[in-house]
């Protein structure tokens, strides 16, 4: 009684943590995602400006030259173009990569246009693809910048958004030819702009400045990344969305924390900054020895707001007849872990440690438990090299986490079918001690005691459960090798929830049960989740029914109760379930067997639809 007790209690606390993690992140999500939708035309009114925030005598701050404002004054709304009229409005050079397509804008020399060309909006490879950067006038306008900002009394121009570079040559920009802008300010300074990208993601910037003119300039080499009003989340708490960059240590600003705390000053070398998405982010990668003056900022400009990741070099003094260079990196693309770099001794070490980066593999939010979530998605990743299929691997990682925890698993459910073979003598009891529940506790803890049986190692399987389900939870959730991930027949996304749904008769009914209100969430009960209500229940019935009538209803609605809980779920989550359940009912009827216990199994479900048919 004791087993099944503790059992049911870790049973019972797995679905507690299910209720609740339903309750308080993915309904919150869901209606935070509808509140979002119906306020998304009042996001769109106005394109707003970010405006400079440069104090006197001190140096000057990133996109203070380039955003000429008086700070803290309000600013017009400009109408809102459509992304292809704006990026119309401006000469470009186009960008074409493997897995970029865009262009910069020669007006201000942005990095304003790219999208990741293999990557779909759904599974559909014919849907349109990623949109990553925006020019100024649209929707959501989202780009970086590069350049020089003037030191206090240089009254020389600069180059700013306003600026119409020429491109020396022609061609586009791709990984084997970069482009070169030009342009003179006339009064003796000229600036140069070379870019280059490699084949992945990684944007590298040359700036010179030779001065021709009849003194020295002091100037600040600067970089920013800029995003107009608050994007789109996905709302989760074990997932990070918003400003991030390593100084000094993990810095992580949801936009509503940035919003409340308007300017975050850092000193830092060896750093990087940007803003990150789900899958996707937009991070500058200054030299590993540069010393960094970075900002995380935001800006409210009506009700919009205009968030901005920058830094400010140390300052350069051009002498006359001199130049001067400033490099930076820009990295704007897919959260790819072997692009990004996690693993450099299984060749996933990509720039982290081609450029030696400092922790740039945590731009992938591997959470708190990153040293259960990081060697998963390893052994997931490895399968996947062999077999092509992301199902596959979870199916067979599966089988190596049952056979790493075998001992301990072995010593578990062989303390069951101890506990199943002295059920006679637990029955005993009650019949000679029916109104003393002491003494049936006391002369139950002697046959434990006797019979060596550990009345807690019963609830050791769920337990062992909870952390490898939360680690594929987590794999399945954040990394983008798991979007759009297909497995076999309806299964075209492992990352996504079952498509059918029993309450449609699997799509012969055309409505969609999870519009309703308060509930509808809970029937999406797709084809894989019955099936891993199935397997629960087999498990359950496997053991012994307990005696207790309140024992035994818990253990009779618990499958269900799961199978409704997650259906919601990836499904690539709810087949591991399945699966699992699968190979305990195996591994427990073999282990029973070699102790002397009969399987009853089948005894127990022939039991069950007896009773109904009675």
């Amino acid at each position: 009684m004791t087993d099944n007790r503790n059992t049911i209690l870790a049973v019972i606390l797995s679905g507690l943590v299910l209720i609740a993690w339903q309750y308080f992140y993915n309904v919150p999500a869901m209606e935070k995602q509808r509140a979002l939708q119906q306020t998304q035309a009042e996001l769109q009114k106005g394109t707003p400006q970010p405006t400079a925030s440069a104090t006197p005598g001190a140096a000057p701050q990133p996109g203070a030259a380039t955003q000429p404002s008086t700070p803290g004054a309000s600013q017009q709304a400009q109408p809102v173009q459509s992304r292809d009229s704006a990026i119309a409005a401006s000469p470009r050079v186009k960008i074409d990569t493997p897995r970029l397509a865009g262009s910069v804008a020669l007006k201000g020399g942005r990095i304003d246009d790219l999208a990741l060309v293999q990557y779909r909006e759904t599974v559909d490879p014919k849907s349109p693809a990623i949109i990553l950067y925006s020019p100024s006038g649209t929707a959501e306008p989202y780009y970086a910048e590069f350049g020089w900002v003037a030191a206090t009394g240089v009254t020389a121009k600069m180059p700013d958004a306003q600026t119409l570079w020429q491109q020396e040559g022609s061609g586009s920009l791709t990984p084997t030819t970069p482009v070169k802008l030009k342009w003179d300010n006339g009064e003796g300074l000229t600036f140069v702009r070379t870019i280059a990208v490699d084949d992945h993601y990684l944007f590298t910037i040359k700036d010179e400045v030779s001065n021709v003119g009849n003194s020295p300039v002091t100037l600040y080499p600067f970089a920013l990344i800029s995003r107009h009003g608050t994007p789109h989340v996905s709302g989760y708490y074990i997932l990070h969305e918003g400003l991030i960059g390593y100084l000094d240590g993990l810095q992580e600003y949801a936009y509503k924390k940035i919003d409340e705390a308007k300017t975050v000053n850092f000193k830092a070398t060896n750093g990087w900054l940007g803003m990150t998405d789900k899958y996707w982010a937009s991070a500058l990668l200054p030299d590993t020895s540069a010393q960094l003056q970075a900002r995380f900022s935001s800006n409210p400009v009506g009700n919009v707001y205009t968030y901005q990741t920058d830094y400010l070099l140390d300052p350069i003094t051009v002498a006359i007849g001199g130049t001067a260079t400033a490099n930076a990196r820009l990295f704007a693309g897919a959260k790819e872990a072997g692009v990004v770099g996690v693993f450099p001794f299984a060749g996933l070490g990509g720039y982290n440690k081609e450029l030696g980066l400092n922790h740039f593999d945590l731009l992938i939010d591997w959470g708190w438990f990153y040293f259960i979530t990081k060697p998963m998605f390893l052994g997931l990743d490895f399968f996947y090299r062999f077999f092509g299929n992301f199902g596959i691997s979870i199916l067979l990682v599966t089988v190596i986490v049952k056979l790493l925890f075998f001992p301990l698993a072995n010593k578990s459910y062989a303390s069951m079918a101890k506990m199943k073979s002295v059920q006679p003598q637990l029955a005993a009891l009650k019949e000679r001690y029916p109104d003393d529940k002491v003494k049936q506790q006391q002369e139950m803890m002697e046959i434990y005691r006797k019979e060596k049986i550990n009345p807690v190692a019963g609830c050791l399987p769920v337990v062992i459960q909870i952390p490898v389900f939360f680690s594929l939870y987590k794999v399945l959730f954040v990394t983008i090798e798991m979007r759009h991930a297909p497995f076999f027949g309806w299964i075209k996304d492992l990352s996504a929830p079952d498509p059918t749904n029993l309450f449609t008769l699997f799509g012969l009914i055309p409505f969609d049960p999870t519009t309703l209100p308060l509930f509808g969430h809970y029937l999406a009960l797709g084809i894989w989740p019955i099936i891993m209500g199935i397997t629960m229940w087999f498990q359950m019935k496997l053991n012994p029914t307990p005696p207790d009538p309140t024992q035994q209803m818990i253990f009779n609605w618990m499958p269900l109760i799961f199978t409704f809980m997650l259906a919601g779920f990836p499904a690539g989550l709810v087949i591991y379930w399945a699966w699992n359940n699968t190979l305990s009912v195996l591994q427990q009827s073999f282990i029973m067997r070699r102790n002397g216990v009969k399987v009853e199994l089948f005894d127990n479900l022939k039991a069950t639809f007896a009773k109904k048919a009675t």
